[in-house]
């Protein structure tokens, strides 16, 4: 059925109605207007009376569009009025979207879209550790505000209160680092543009590394204290002083790293991220053997419920202070812990003569350098290694003399 167009009072404006919807008493109208554009006359729809158009308010479109064609400004169409529209929606948005980009807060970035990306790409170890640090001392100083507006200062009051608190240089350090990865990512997402503040903050010199291990005596002592108080704190101990074993290793060891024949042990997901094989010693095969097997994923030590623990016991600490063995010490660097064990496996292993290369084998270390902080307690490796220089070069001279002479 066509369309019957009805006129208005108004040059320009003209309507057709709905045949069944009606609007108030009277039936739905449609509105259209009719305008010179380029010397060419065209039709164009507004929308219905339901829509909150009327005649007059059509009207005042038409005269809108034709002061627009007369004096040049403006929209002279509805399409291009819609353009416009369109445009100033969009710049709108856009503007917006560059507000809530300048407001996002350090917290609010690291949260939603760092950390849920970093849990997804880092070992758990990681993962607790960047949690920790952020919860701690990024979040208290800067985690509301705008990233834009963290200043090297703020990472400065968060070096105070680390160190005041009796923070390790090397934490503060790592502080420092996972902030900086943070500014790095937002800047890979364009969520921040400008050099990221911790450029510009220096960090402290850190040398966290241990220098004491057990002697024979202290670990005996140790490991039969710890053997009263709880068998899986003693045995885990052992892994750790006897195969070089680091805590977390420890922790997410499984049955199917075990192999009793060949007496290996597969170290997975280490802290450089080599896998590498641990020996074992008698004491430890004898700790295998008077456990009871488990299928191959399941944990040999395992936490409450079953799940992979996340600290040493408490038991160890209690021990060590039972012991005496921190007594009158106040370097960190020098009192024993559990990571202590590992450091005397190390370090005993150099005294017997074992040569740094197997050592940082065993170890899993990433670089050699690593290895030779032990090399001073091998003085008589080295002389041995120097002497045998010695009686090759003087064997060299004897065999030239009579070569000479013959």
């Amino acid at each position: 059925m066509p369309v019957l167009w009805l006129k208005t009072n108004y040059p320009g404006v003209r309507f057709y109605e709905h045949p069944t919807r009606k609007h108030g008493v009277n039936k739905d109208r449609y509105f259209a207007i009719r305008a010179q554009v380029e010397g060419k006359r065209r039709e164009e729809g507004l929308g219905w009376a339901s829509e909150g158009w009327t005649a007059t308010k059509a009207a005042q479109e038409v005269a809108a569009l034709k002061k627009a064609h007369i004096t040049g400004e403006g929209p002279r169409n509805l399409a291009e009025k819609r353009a416009m529209a369109e445009a100033q929606r969009q710049a709108e948005q856009e503007a917006q979207a560059q507000a809530e980009k300048a407001a996002l807060s350090f917290g609010r970035f690291f949260l939603d879209t760092y950390f849920p990306l970093a849990k997804a790409d880092k070992g758990w170890r990681s993962v607790a550790r960047e949690d920790q640090v952020f919860r701690l001392w990024l979040a208290p100083v800067i985690g509301k505000l705008p990233l834009k507006d963290v200043a090297p200062f703020h990472l400065e009051r968060i070096k105070k209160n680390m160190t005041d608190a009796g923070r390790a240089a090397q934490s503060i350090r790592y502080a420092l680092a996972v902030a900086r990865q943070v500014f790095n990512h937002a800047r890979r997402v364009g969520l921040y543009h400008d050099v990221s503040p911790t450029t510009k903050v220096k960090k402290p010199a850190a040398d966290n590394r241990r220098s004491r291990f057990l002697t024979h005596e202290e670990a005996e002592k140790l490991i039969e204290a710890l053997a009263a108080g709880s068998l899986e704190c003693r045995d885990m101990a052992l892994l750790s002083l006897h195969c070089g074993l680091r805590a977390g290793e420890i922790f997410t060891l499984t049955w199917g790293d075990v192999d009793m024949e060949r007496e290996l042990l597969a170290i997975k997901d280490t802290k450089s991220g080599k896998n590498r094989v641990a020996f074992m010693t008698g004491e430890i095969r004898a700790i295998f053997e008077g456990m009871e097997r488990g299928a191959p994923t399941d944990l040999v030590i395992p936490g409450r419920g079953g799940v992979p623990r996340v600290a040493m016991s408490a038991t160890f600490d209690r021990v060590v202070t039972a012991l005496g063995l921190n007594e009158g010490i106040m370097d960190n660097r020098q009192k024993v812990v559990f990571h202590s064990l590992r450091h005397t496996f190390a370090s005993w292993l150099v005294e017997a003569g074992t040569d740094l290369y197997t050592v940082k084998t065993l170890m899993g270390h990433g670089s050699l350098a690593m290895t030779e902080r032990y090399s001073h307690l091998a003085p008589d490796t080295m002389r041995r290694a120097v002497k045998g220089l010695e009686k090759h070069m003087q064997g060299l001279g004897k065999a030239k003399v009579i070569q000479l002479r013959g």
